[in-house]
């Protein structure tokens, strides 16, 4: 059950949706169902499609039993992510189009005679990534309801939210450091595992200064404060040879965690 949950996206979904409603909370914004739930369930389809499209294309006839499950699971979450994207306005849907023509980008060749994709470029995998988590949840649910996403505040917290994605994904690229080819250049590959670690806290550090300059709120300082502490300790923790879920389910669980802080705090 718990291989499904991790597999199926369902967590970094949750991840994604936590990040929205903490941009909703910093920014006054009433819950936003539609909005809401169109990020959860398009994280779903989308993570899915990036991760399984490849495998179902040359192993249609031999999938297994679990990938099968897996995607009519992603195919379920479409239809209801269509459900809530009907419902958006026309302008939030035009003002996604970019995002969303970055993540067929990064899971669809179209570089090198149609043999590469954006994923399978240095360095750039981790900033697609960080800022398209960034500009879902931080400018959408802003430009959603008319909020002028690029004022000193928005870009503030996407600046923020960028670096703490960016961050959030070199737990996995040190994990998969012994499986990436040399030719992928990610951060561990190019500047060694500790260096990687001293980068992702020195981004941190950089998060947590933007943080005194988004909100006065004490509250939200402690929330984020206990959320970048834990963050710290599971970065300064990982390697090559983490536990199973310790980057897919721990670490990913941070967004998680963040957003419970804030509700009780």
């Amino acid at each position: 059950m718990l291989d499904f949950y991790v597999n199926s996206s369902i967590h970094v979904a949750l991840a994604v949706y936590s990040l929205v409603r903490i941009t909703e909370t910093y920014f006054g914004l009433s819950y936003n169902e539609s909005l809401d739930f169109f990020v959860f369930f398009g994280t779903i389809t989308g993570y899915n499609f990036v991760k399984y499209a490849g495998v179902a294309k040359l192993h249609h006839h031999s999938l297994t039993t679990h990938l099968k499950v897996i995607q009519i699971f992603s195919l379920i979450c479409f239809v209801v992510f269509m459900y809530y994207a009907v419902q958006l306005s026309i302008q939030t849907l035009v003002f996604l189009t970019p995002l969303g023509l970055l993540t067929l980008l990064y899971a669809v060749p179209f570089l090198g005679g149609f043999q590469k994709n954006l994923r399978s470029i240095s360095y750039i995998k981790v900033v697609v990534v960080a800022f398209v988590w960034a500009g879902i949840t931080v400018l959408l649910p802003l430009h959603d309801i008319g909020h002028d996403c690029f004022g000193e505040k928005g870009m503030l917290v996407f600046l923020q939210r960028f670096l703490f994605v960016f961050t959030l994904i070199l737990p996995f690229d040190i994990r998969d450091a012994k499986y990436d080819a040399i030719t992928l250049q990610t951060i561990p590959i190019k500047i060694g595992i500790n260096n990687t670690k001293v980068l992702g806290g020195t981004l941190l550090i950089i998060c947590v200064l933007l943080e005194f300059l988004i909100t006065q709120d004490f509250q939200f300082g402690k929330a984020f404060l206990a959320t970048i502490l834990l963050f710290f300790i599971l970065l300064i923790n990982a390697n090559e040879n983490q536990p199973k879920y310790y980057s897919s389910l721990i670490v990913e669980a941070i967004p998680i965690v963040w957003f419970i802080f804030l509700s009780v705090l």
